[in-house]
Parts: C-alpha cells; sequence; structure tokens
C-alpha cells in the first residue's frame, strides 16, 4: 500500500462545513462568496481519463509550483491568490487544516476566460504531431527541418478550448480566439501569456529544467481586470524537462507526467474511461519527479 510508505494520498476531500462548487480533474473547489478555496488533490489526468491510483505528494507539489511562479510574476501580471498559508483562511477551515496543508489556496474569484491559453517553446506532443502533415502548430507556420523536440526559433501562441472533464480540449486558432473572447483581450492575453513563458522558461533554465510548452489561463475580476488564475508552470500544466538530458530528434525525460502518458502509451490505452491500473512502480516514479521539479525551482521540499 502506497499509505504505508509515505504520507496519505488525497484523491478527494470532503469537508461538511465548507460550501462544494465543483471538482475538476485534479482539483476540487469550495465556494466562499466574492473567493473560492482551491484544493489540489493527488489525482492524476492522463488523456483527459482521471486515473484510479494517486500521486503521493503531487498536490502539494502543485500548489508549492504554482505559489512560487505566482511571486515570480506578478510584476508581469497579477494574480488570484490571496494566502496559501492555511492560517490566514476563514476560521471555519480550521478543523481541516490538516488536509488543507501546503496543497491550498485561497483565491479570490473570477470571470474566467473560455479559452486555455498555451504557449510552446519546443517542438513536442500534439504541435509535434501536427508540423509532421503541415509544417504549422494551430495555423502557425514553422520553419521546415525541425525535429521532435526542436526549440522554435521563438516561442509561439497557440489556444484552446476549455472542455468539461472527460472531454479533450481542441486547438483554435489565434482568429478562433478572437471570435470567442475579441481583438482586444485576445491580443492582451497572448502577449502576457508570452511574456509570462519566456520570464519563467529564462528561471527554470538556469535552474537545470527547460519548460517545453506550458498552459496557463485568465480570469477577469469584479473590476473586469484581467488576471492569472488556476494554476501556473507546474508539471500538469507544463513540460518540464532535465536541462542536462536535452536531445533533439527524439522524445525527452520529463518531470512532468509524461512518465504516465508513456506507460499508458505502451499498454495501447485507448484513451477513454475507465482507467487502467496503474503500477506501484509507475505511480512512485512519478511522485519523485514532481517531487525533484519542486526542489530544483523553488528549492522547497516536503519529504
Amino acid at each position: 500500500m502506497i499509505s504505508n510508505i509515505m504520507e496519505p494520498v488525497i484523491t478527494q476531500t470532503n469537508f461538511p462545513a465548507l460550501k462544494l462548487k465543483n471538482r475538476g480533474k485534479v482539483r476540487d473547489i469550495y465556494d466562499f462568496g466574492e473567493a473560492l478555496l482551491i484544493v489540489a488533490t493527488d489525482r492524476l489526468s492522463a488523456f483527459d481519463v482521471v486515473m484510479n491510483e494517486g500521486i503521493p505528494y503531487k498536490g502539494k507539489v502543485l500548489t508549492q509550483i504554482s505559489d512560487f511562479w505566482f511571486e515570480q510574476t506578478k510584476d508581469i501580471i497579477s494574480n488570484h491568490l490571496i494566502s496559501s498559508i492555511v492560517y490566514d483562511f476563514p476560521s471555519v477551515c480550521k478543523p481541516y487544516w490538516d488536509s488543507l496543508g501546503d496543497r491550498s489556496m485561497f483565491v479570490k474569484k473570477t470571470k474566467p476566460l473560455p479559452v486555455e491559453c498555451i504557449v510552446r517553446g519546443y517542438l513536442s506532443g500534439s504541435g509535434w504531431n501536427e508540423y509532421q502533415k503541415r509544417k504549422s502548430v494551430c495555423g502557425v507556420q514553422l520553419p521546415d527541418g525541425l525535429v521532435e523536440s526542436s526549440k522554435l526559433p521563438e516561442p509561439i501562441f497557440t489556444p484552446t478550448t476549455k472542455e468539461e472533464v472527460g472531454k479533450h480540449d481542441e486547438n483554435i486558432s489565434f482568429d478562433q480566439m478572437i471570435n470567442i473572447i475579441g481583438k482586444e483581450l485576445a491580443e492582451k492575453v497572448r502577449d502576457i501569456s508570452l511574456k509570462v513563458y519566456r520570464h519563467g522558461a529564462e528561471i527554470a533554465e538556469k535552474k537545470g529544467i527547460i519548460i517545453a510548452d506550458t498552459k496557463m489561463e485568465f480570469g477577469l475580476n469584479e473590476s473586469s481586470e484581467l488576471i492569472l488564475i488556476d494554476e501556473l508552470l507546474t508539471p500538469d500544466s507544463s513540460r518540464f524537462w532535465p536541462k542536462d538530458k536535452y536531445e533533439a530528434g527524439r522524445a525527452q525525460e520529463s518531470y512532468d507526467k509524461q512518465f504516465v502518458r508513456d506507460y499508458l502509451l505502451s499498454i495501447d490505452f485507448n484513451k477513454k474511461p475507465p482507467a487502467p491500473k496503474l503500477p506501484i512502480d509507475v505511480v512512485l516514479k512519478t511522485s519523485a519527479l514532481y517531487l525533484e521539479a519542486l526542489k530544483r525551482l523553488s528549492g522547497r521540499i516536503l519529504v
């Protein structure tokens, strides 16, 4: 049992005194009127299917890395974080401090934009698949001669739709994004996404991690101000590659859930529920990768 090896895995929270708003692929969200309590569980989603097994420490890693990056990027754009320290949470949360510690954020409520903002600095995943067919990614033309994991001449912005749990987000062009949220807002989101990515990638590279690509989410606050929400530059929302092992022309080792994806591909998983059982070595190796990413980036140690 995993629980005999390390701290208990939390795949779902139930706090009777709190008002549950919804459960996402990874996060349980509780409503506090003008604010939300976001609890990152240890659930893992791969190919938009939530696995049955939780990954030890995963929720804590996601929260701590997001906390780190929100601080690093606050001069570029404001974010939704009020506090990630349980002692700052409303008093009604006190009975649940043990479960909430290190894995929770009390945040401002916003109106989320109905798109997800992807920035790619390297050619991988669905981007690599499309490039091989069309020499483009989401309508962005790229030069000939690139190989898998090539560093792009410049980072590119490739938005997607935001679908419900269990459905695949769909790549869209920037023009389609304009049709959804309007030209002015789309351009602002694009420019900020690229700036945040460049800043984060520069910091991470100095610490031995290549951020190949990442997903960001934005919302509008009560003053219609654009702010960063959800998570930021985490192993769930990004591809993290060890810089010292990087070599273009092949798939890369990673500090993210690609390890689980690779296992699922090796067993010909059809990318639909129900999720197959993950072997204990895959679970523990994934946990170790997440913890290493946190340590390298922020210096924070959970174990």
